[in-house]
């Protein structure tokens, strides 16, 4: 009996001195506390906007900049007519001769995503690879060659997000967008 009272006191002693050592342990190897969620960034205040639309989400045109716009498309300040914001979304409009600036744009649509297909499907369009980036090449469809013939599409797969370009050919022409694709991001 006295044998079983020493190794029940020292067991008890035992884990007295090993709960301080335990949670000592716990702490140092826990994962640091996550950090607070960023909020999105706040869309810039003091851009030019086209028409009644709002500037756009930084968030969106950290994939695409005006600037890379510009400088593929052959556009400028002068042609810029603004921005037009919307969820995920910023188009870019330009000026250009004889068209109506509602249909002359360049859209960079960027949402996040669960799942990110590898490369674009349409059934009503056929894509070619350039560099990182897919581009319309085709349309598979009377209906669609429409579409293909007044824009061009890019597609570029992210982690958790994919970045979609609508370019109107009347304001970036089918080889200048592939060359405005190198400045996806």
């Amino acid at each position: 009996m006295k044998t079983t009272r020493i190794l029940l006191a020292s067991s008890f002693f035992a884990a007295v001195l090993a709960v301080p050592v335990l949670v000592h342990e716990r702490t140092t190897q826990a994962a640091p506390p996550a950090p607070a969620p960023a909020a999105a960034a706040a869309p810039a205040g003091n851009c030019k906007t086209f028409g009644a639309g709002k500037c756009c989400s930084p968030d969106v045109t950290m994939h695409l900049e005006k600037e890379a716009v510009f400088s593929a498309c052959g556009q400028s300040e002068a042609t810029f007519l603004g921005e037009a914001a919307s969820k995920d979304t910023c188009k870019y409009h330009f000026k250009i001769a004889g068209e109506n600036s509602e249909e002359t744009f360049v859209q960079v649509y960027s949402p996040a995503a669960k799942e990110v297909l590898d490369k674009p499907t349409d059934p009503f369009m056929s894509f070619k690879k350039v560099g990182k980036v897919w581009v319309t090449d085709k349309a598979k469809s009377p209906k669609a060659a429409s579409q293909v013939a007044s824009s061009t599409g890019l597609y570029m797969p992210g982690r958790g997000y994919f970045v979609s370009v609508a370019a109107s050919t009347k304001v970036c022409t089918k080889p200048q967008t592939v060359t405005l694709s190198k400045s996806l991001k």
